[in-house]
């Protein structure tokens, strides 16, 4: 039955309830061994799906297994192996640059800082959210389209204008401890049952508090 009435703290009460029993253990997709190769995986699923970055990574990471050997090369050979993914080009570049950084800057560790995270070229603030959150641990939200997608139609977010209005609406209603979780839990959701063009409400598990569900009934 379909709560006609809800507060926003029971909307993600039932929100956290229901995912925290049904996928406790959500991850990301992109496959990687360290943090450097999910820092050089998340740079290269910027508007691009997680699978076609896993076909990509394969190759590169043989040929370029750390940041030493991935900021020797040269532009043009790492754009080879990533001519596939969406804007090769800048990505390519972006990949040099960070290593360079990662190596000079942060004597090749990866840092936890968001801040620091965005001084690597190609690192925005999601990117340094995904790795704050999946390498550390730390309550931080990355909104990609899914998640800003996802968060509105749910009803956990109200008239989010940009992906940090809805970063700050989502993590001012979830604990820390529930925070980095929450993120895969609707980057999954997203992927493969409120997709953008045509939501799978039929197959949905949620639709009893889906805030855009009775509109779609109607």
């Amino acid at each position: 039955m379909y709560f006609c009435f809800m507060t926003k703290k029971e909307r993600f009460q039932l929100f956290v309830d229901y995912f925290s029993k049904h996928n406790p253990d959500a991850k990301t997709e992109l496959d990687y061994s360290n943090p450097y190769e999910l820092l050089v995986a998340v740079i290269l699923s910027a508007q691009c799906t997680d699978k076609r970055v896993n076909i990509v990574t394969k190759d590169l990471f043989r040929r370029f297994p750390e940041a030493a050997s991935l900021a020797e090369a040269d532009v043009e050979e790492v754009f080879e192996y990533i001519k596939t993914i969406s804007y090769p080009n800048n990505k390519a570049k972006h990949l040099v640059g960070m290593a360079k950084i990662l190596l000079n800057d942060f004597n090749n560790v990866v840092p936890s800082d968001i801040d620091d995270l965005q001084k690597m070229p190609g690192v925005g603030r999601k990117t340094a959210n995904v790795i704050a959150s999946v390498i550390y641990n730390k309550p931080t939200m990355a909104v990609d389209t899914h998640v800003f997608r996802v968060a509105e139609r749910i009803g956990l977010t109200t008239n989010a204008k940009t992906p940090l209005e809805s970063e700050k609406q989502l993590v001012k209603h979830l604990s820390k401890e529930v925070i980095p979780l929450a993120h895969h839990w609707l980057i999954l959701h997203g992927r493969y049952i409120c997709q953008a063009r045509k939501p799978k409400c039929e197959e949905c598990p949620i639709t009893n508090f889906c805030k855009a569900f009775p509109k779609i009934l109607n």
